[in-house]
C-alpha cells in the first residue's frame, strides 16, 4: 500500500490528485472545529471533557453513529456536525426505492443519463434529511443535552440564554448549508481527486476519532498504567484488520460461457467470463441499518426527556436498548446481531437480482456450464447467493460484536476502534482507494510487449 502511494507521488498527474484530495480532507477537519453561532463553547468543552474522562462515551448510543460519521463534530456542535450522514442515508434510501418505484428502476436502466437524474434526486433528499436531522439534533441539545453530548451534560445549558427559536432556525440553515458544502466537496474529490469522495470524507471522519478512541483504552485501564491492555488491543486490532481484508477480498466466481453467434458475416461471442460474487456483498450497510433501527426508539425517548428511572415504555427502552459504562444489555446485543443477519439477506436480495441477471445472460447467449438457461439458472444463482450470504452475514455480526465485548471486558469507550462500523469502513475505503491508485499507475507505467 505504501509503495503505491510513493509511486503515485512520483507521477505528476497522480500527485496533483492526491494533494487535492488531502486539501479537501484538511478543509473538512478544519470545519469540524468551527462551532455554531450561539453555542457556549466553554460550557460545552467542560461537560464533554468530563464525560470523556469518566468513560461515559459521547452521549447515548442513539447519537453514537452520527458522532462517529462526523468525526466528533456532532459532540462539539460544529457547523459540520451532521457530517456526510444525510447523503449516505439518502443514497441508501434511493437505492432501496429503485426496486420499489418503477420510475427509478427505468432511470437506472437508462445508463449515464438516468444515473445523473438519480444523483439529482439524492441531492434533494439530502437537503430534506439535513433539515430534519439538524432540527432533531439541536432540539436534543437544548432539551436533553446529556443524551447527545455525555452524561456530565445533564442539566447544562450548552446554548447562550439569548438564543431564541429564530436563532435555532439560523443554526438549522447553517448546518444544512454545511452538509450541502460537504456533498459538493465529496463530488469534487470523485471528479478531480482519488477515490470516491463521499467514502473518503467518511474515512476522514472515522480516522480522526481513531487515535483518541485507542488512547482512551489505555487511560481507562489501571493495570501497569494501561500499557499491557494497550499492547493487547493493538495486537488484536492487527488480527482483526487482516481478517477483514481477507474476507473483503473473498469472491465466489460463477463461470459464464457465451456461445458464438453470427451477425452479418462476423462471429461474436464464444468467450468465457465469470460473475464475481463477493463474500460480503452488502458491505457495511446491514450494520448501519441495524444501528439506525435500534436508535430510533432511544432517540424518541431522548427527545421526550425520559430517563432510566422513568416507568413504562420509556424506562424499558432506556434499560434494555442503551449502552452504559458497564456494557451492552443482552436485549440490545441479541436484537443488534439478529438485525444484521436479517438486513444482510434483505440487501443481498435487492441488489443481486437473479431474474434480471439470468434474463441478460439468455439475451446475449450466455449460460452457466451445466445449467440450463431460464428458470434453472435463476434457481442456481439464488442457491449460490443464499449460501454465500450466510458466512458474509455471520462475519458482519462477529465484527460488529467486537466493540460490545471490548466495552464489557476492557472497559473501553463505546467507540472502540477495532470493530463494527469503524474497521469495516476504514478497511473497505482504504482497499478501494489503493486499487484505484494502482489502476491509474498501471496506465501511466504500461510497458507494452516490447521492452
Amino acid at each position: 500500500m505504501l509503495t503505491a502511494f510513493f509511486r503515485a507521488f512520483r507521477t505528476p498527474d497522480l500527485r496533483g490528485k492526491l494533494l487535492f484530495t488531502l486539501a479537501i480532507m484538511a478543509l473538512y477537519r478544519f470545519g469540524a472545529h468551527l462551532p455554531l453561532p450561539g453555542v457556549d463553547t466553554r460550557t460545552l468543552a467542560a461537560c464533554t471533557g468530563a464525560s470523556s474522562r469518566s468513560g461515559s462515551g459521547s452521549g447515548s448510543q442513539a447519537f453514537g453513529l452520527l458522532n462517529l460519521f462526523s468525526g466528533g463534530a456532532l459532540q462539539q456542535l460544529s457547523i459540520f456536525a451532521l457530517g456526510i450522514t444525510p447523503y449516505i442515508t439518502a443514497s441508501i434510501i434511493l437505492q432501496l426505492l429503485t426496486v420499489v418505484i418503477p420510475r427509478l428502476e427505468a432511470l437506472k436502466k437508462e445508463g449515464q443519463t438516468g444515473q445523473a437524474k438519480i444523483t439529482q434526486y439524492t441531492r434533494y433528499l439530502t437537503i430534506g434529511l439535513s433539515v430534519l436531522e439538524s432540527t432533531m439534533t439541536l432540539t436534543a441539545a437544548r432539551n436533553n443535552p446529556g443524551y447527545l453530548l455525555g452524561q456530565k451534560c445533564d442539566g447544562v445549558a450548552v446554548f447562550y440564554p439569548t438564543v431564541t427559536w429564530e436563532g435555532m432556525a439560523v443554526m438549522v440553515i447553517i448546518m444544512t448549508a454545511a452538509t450541502s458544502l460537504l456533498m459538493w466537496l465529496g463530488e469534487l474529490v470523485t471528479d478531480r481527486g482519488v477515490g470516491n469522495g463521499m467514502s473518503v470524507l467518511m474515512f476522514t471522519s472515522i480516522a480522526a476519532r481513531f487515535p483518541g478512541s485507542l488512547w482512551a483504552i489505555k487511560l481507562n485501564s489501571h493495570t501497569l498504567d494501561g500499557w499491557p491492555v494497550f499492547a493487547a488491543v493493538l495486537a488484536l486490532g492487527m488480527l482483526v484488520v487482516a481478517a477483514v481484508v481477507f474476507v473483503e477480498q473473498g469472491q465466489r466466481r460463477i463461470p459464464v460461457q457465451y456461445s458464438k453467434r453470427m451477425v452479418g458475416r462476423r462471429a461474436y461471442g464464444g468467450t468465457s467470463t465469470y460473475i464475481p460474487l463477493k463474500l460480503n456483498q452488502s458491505g457495511v450497510v446491514p450494520v448501519i441499518f441495524a444501528s439506525s433501527l435500534l436508535q430510533m426508539p432511544v432517540m424518541l425517548v431522548g427527545l421526550t426527556g425520559g430517563s432510566t428511572t422513568t416507568r413504562g415504555w420509556q424506562g424499558w427502552i432506556n434499560r434494555n436498548l442503551t449502552t452504559t459504562i458497564h456494557g451492552y444489555p443482552l436485549t440490545y446485543t441479541l436484537s443488534y446481531l439478529l438485525l444484521i443477519l436479517g438486513f444482510a439477506f434483505f440487501y443481498m436480495s435487492i441488489t443481486f437480482d437473479t431474474v434480471e441477471i439470468a434474463d441478460n445472460m439468455k439475451k446475449y447467449g450466455g449460460f452457466v456450464p451445466g445449467i440450463r438457461s431460464g428458470r434453472p439458472t435463476v434457481e442456481y444463482l439464488h442457491y449460490i447467493a443464499t449460501r454465500i450470504t450466510w458466512p458474509g452475514a455471520l462475519y458482519l455480526a462477529i465484527v460488529a460484536a467486537i466493540p460490545m465485548i471490548a466495552l464489557d471486558r476492557l472497559h473501553a469507550t463505546a467507540s472502540f476502534p477495532f470493530g463494527g462500523t469503524t474497521i469495516l469502513i476504514m478497511v473497505g475505503v482504504g482497499l478501494e482507494t489503493v486499487k484505484q491508485i494502482e489502476s491509474q499507475l498501471q496506465q501511466h507505467n504500461y510497458e507494452g510487449f516490447l521492452r
